[in-house]
């Protein structure tokens, strides 16, 4: 058990008591969820509500509005919101990471069998290659058929770039073969059923929704993209976090807390059942706890890292990473020092260890990681220890140094 490192009765009292958080209906919301049910926001005297969004737009403009105080979010949102690229221009950052992994991708049974009949070699692979997505391209281009219809969930989104990096290991043109759309998670199993998609990328568990439905095919989790790379981060607007630090780091306090409780299997369960019970999630409760599963288990494809192997620590390559992506695409052209400085702003360790500290828990002592050197589990250098750190290999064997 770690032992608080600054005494509570120094902790700095929260300057607001009663905040609404935003999240959507997604697995990666079980912090939000825990530490409200389970008590931690009141243990650090916070009397908090949460509010359910259905689209990330509808929570963006929640945050930009002022009408949340602050929200689980993508970790391209706060910097696109920063940066003015998406909605009003909104100076944002995050200083903790919800989670690690937890995205997956899925096709129509129609396509799964096209894809196999086309290159089954591709196909039973592990992870499964994009290459045999290729073939069916070509052969319906030859046949003069339209273009496959693939979603991601927004467009400053982890999925959005774990789905291309995917498609392009495997010889497929994102934007020439393919027709994308933007889908808000809670509708693309349907969208999916009713023939109007043909795969997606999104969190769970609206991927093992669609598998126990039989209506899809879920094809590679996210950590086979990206092992331990992360997806959803706890956001506030800068000005909030300047008027209102106690209360924020009271957040994040309750926040950590929650998140070290999920990495037991027992307690996903119980997770599974209070967002399904309380109704944060319109998903049979059976669907839910099975796409939870915890490390170490016949684990589903989009399973989340929520506390161990530093995955609360906001590393600002993490972000680097996702904006190195945007680049490739030509879809951020911002200079290299304005981008480093968004960087700096909307990524804020900092305020991350001062949590941790009152806490006793252990964190990195740098801010910036590479990524691809490592197939298994490696130990990092941390505050109170070594902290064994996850795998972190990227698909196809590619390095990434953490900078631009």
């Amino acid at each position: 058990m770690n032992e608080p490192q600054t005494p509570r009765s120094e902790w700095p009292l929260p300057e607001r008591d009663t905040l609404t958080l935003g999240m959507l209906p997604l697995n990666d919301a079980a912090p939000l969820v825990v530490a409200l049910e389970r008590g931690f926001f009141a243990t650090h005297g916070l009397d908090v509500s949460l509010h359910v969004e259905s689209s990330w737009a509808g929570l963006r403009d929640g945050m930009q509005l002022g009408l949340l105080d602050g929200a689980q979010m993508l970790p391209l949102m706060p910097l696109a919101s920063t940066l003015g690229l998406d909605g009003r221009s909104t100076p944002m950052l995050s200083a903790l990471t919800l989670n690690l992994g937890g995205n997956a991708i899925t096709v129509s049974n129609a396509l799964y069998a096209s894809m196999q009949a086309a290159d089954p070699e591709a196909m039973a692979q592990s992870p499964i290659s994009a290459r045999a997505l290729a073939a069916v391209v070509r052969q319906r281009r030859a046949a003069g058929e339209s273009a496959l219809r693939f979603a991601s969930v927004y467009p400053f989104s982890s999925h959005r770039y774990q789905l291309r990096y995917w498609l392009a290991e495997g010889g497929v043109d994102p934007d020439r073969d393919l027709e994308l759309r933007v889908v808000p998670p809670p509708l693309v199993a349907e969208q999916l059923e009713a023939g109007w998609l043909d795969g997606y990328c999104v969190g769970e568990p609206w991927n093992t929704l669609a598998a126990r439905r039989e209506s899809g095919r879920v094809l590679i989790g996210s950590h086979a993209i990206w092992q331990h790379g992360q997806e959803k981060v706890f956001a506030v607007r800068e000005a909030w976090a300047d008027a209102y630090p106690a209360t924020h780091r009271a957040v994040l306090r309750a926040l950590l807390e929650a998140c070290a409780w999920l990495d037991g299997s027992a307690q996903r369960v119980e997770a599974a059942r209070l967002m399904c019970e309380k109704g944060y999630l319109d998903v049979p409760p059976t669907v839910v706890e099975e796409s939870m599963a915890g490390e170490g288990t016949p684990a589903p494809h989009g399973v989340s890292v929520f506390h161990r192997h530093a995955a609360n620590f906001p590393w600002r390559s993490h972000l680097r990473w996702y904006t190195e992506q945007m680049r490739r695409w030509e879809h951020l052209d911002v200079a290299e020092p304005v981008l480093e400085d968004c960087l700096t702003r909307c990524v804020r360790p900092d305020l991350f260890r001062e949590a941790a500290d009152d806490l006793g828990f252990n964190y990195p002592l740098v801010d910036v990681k590479s990524e691809g050197e490592h197939a298994s589990q490696w130990a990092l250098e941390g505050r109170r220890g070594d902290i064994a750190m996850g795998g972190d290999q990227l698909l196809g064997g590619v390095r990434f140094t953490g900078r631009g």
